[in-house]
């Protein structure tokens, strides 16, 4: 269906709420356009944000038929909806009670309009094809998918900093040790490893059968399990523990899971402090290879806020998601090379280990604590681009199902 737009000539009546569209279309097919038949000329109104169908135009039919390379001239009166939003105006010829002819990939004249506080904008007026406008509608949500967590956390970073500082001192608020339970919990919870496997089972890493050795390696790995298994245990009941805010208020909910993360990070920093402190103690001094924490950091954090974004919202809905996940982490753990070496796994495992995004950030502490190297670039950038999918997936599962939180809890 091959089709041309000339003469173009589209106003907005801003006060109306209203375009008014002339253009010229000339039939450049082998194809003859009889009225009789139902050809004419015709615009649909889309919302242009999920696609949908809105308004079904009225239709200017040509008074004689239009053969090749003739041209008829339409003009349109198109009354544009009240609600805010984006719309996308499509002006095509169609054959009545069969196609139109945008549906067949044939050029179509495009008015792209903003309906915005009360005001009319006029984006722009330009010929267009359908699969080239899915490929801009792909290509801007691609780019909305990677801005808006972004977005959502510096816009609301006070509201993040002041929820975190609220939930790290309400959390053993009444205690006798107050927030000093903050630094307790980790240190005790690694204890109780460090004494089941280095002293009961004398589990050792490398060549250095000391317990000391045992002792830096099995806290390096614990470095980014503690941030993750608090933040990703916590998650499934989010949002329920918060319901006031889901149901109430004007709240930016997707900044309860992102609260988790940086809360699970403020316990990594208190463990990094005391790890760094046994370091220097035990090898007098700390690897100038410390600076490559931000690169495995960045990383971490992408991936741990794509995983709560994704187990909150799932825990709306399944409400014993919570002590599944208490389960899997646990399972989690014990398959991650952290409390015994890697060389202690059958052969064939070892491919399968390489795959645990927890094991790649484990041996990436190690390396840059312990071994005074860069962590192996192979496995970083992977790490780097699967924790950016999880971060971008995670936080569109959640933004699509937000809609249905309400009416749950």
């Amino acid at each position: 269906m091959k089709v041309s737009y000339e003469g173009l000539d589209v106003k907005l009546n801003a006060a109306a709420s209203a375009i008014r569209a002339r253009v010229a279309v000339q039939n450049r097919s082998a194809m003859r356009w009889r009225p009789d038949e139902g050809f004419a000329l015709g615009f649909h109104i889309f919302d242009a944000e999920n696609g949908t169908l809105i308004v079904d135009g009225a239709r200017v039919r040509p008074p004689n038929e239009i053969g090749p390379g003739e041209r008829m001239t339409a003009e349109f009166d198109i009354p544009l909806p009240s609600d805010l939003g984006r719309y996308h105006v499509f002006v095509s010829p169609l054959q009545e009670e069969r196609f139109w002819f945008y549906e067949k990939n044939s050029p179509f004249l495009l008015i792209d309009v903003l309906v915005r506080n009360e005001n009319v904008h006029l984006m722009r007026v330009c010929t267009m094809t359908r699969p080239r406008l899915r490929r801009e509608q792909w290509l801007r949500s691609l780019g909305r998918a990677f801005r808006y967590p972004v977005q959502t956390i510096w816009r609301n970073r006070s509201l993040i900093r002041t929820m975190v500082r609220r939930d790290v001192l309400g959390r053993y608020r009444g205690s006798f040790g107050g927030v000093l339970w903050t630094v307790l919990n980790p240190l005790l919870l690694m204890i109780t490893y460090f004494f089941v496997f280095g002293v009961v089972l004398r589990a050792r890493f490398g060549s250095d059968p000391s317990r000391a050795s045992f002792a830096l390696y099995f806290l390096a790995g614990m470095l980014p399990w503690l941030a993750f298994s608090e933040a990703a245990g916590r998650a499934p009941t989010v949002l329920l523990e918060h319901r006031t805010f889901v149901k109430r208020l004007v709240f930016a909910v997707e900044t309860l899971p992102v609260n988790l993360v940086v809360a699970g990070l403020v316990s990594e920093a208190f463990a990094l402090a005391l790890f760094t402190l046994f370091l220097f103690i035990a090898r007098g001094g700390v690897a100038w290879s410390i600076a490559w924490l931000p690169v495995i950091l960045v990383p971490q954090i992408f991936f741990t806020a794509g995983i709560c974004w994704f187990l909150a919202a799932l825990g709306v809905f399944i409400r014993d998601l919570g002590q599944v996940i208490g389960f899997l982490l646990t399972l989690w753990f014990f398959l991650t090379p952290i409390c015994y070496p890697e060389a202690s796994l059958p052969p064939g495992a070892a491919p399968l280990v390489a795959l645990n995004p927890m094991f790649v950030l484990v041996r990436a502490y190690r390396d840059i604590f312990l071994e005074a190297r860069a962590p192996a670039f192979g496995p970083l950038w992977k790490l780097w681009l699967l924790s950016t999918v999880v971060f971008v997936a995670g936080h569109a599962w959640f933004y699509k199902l937000r809609k249905s939180f309400a009416d749950v809890i």
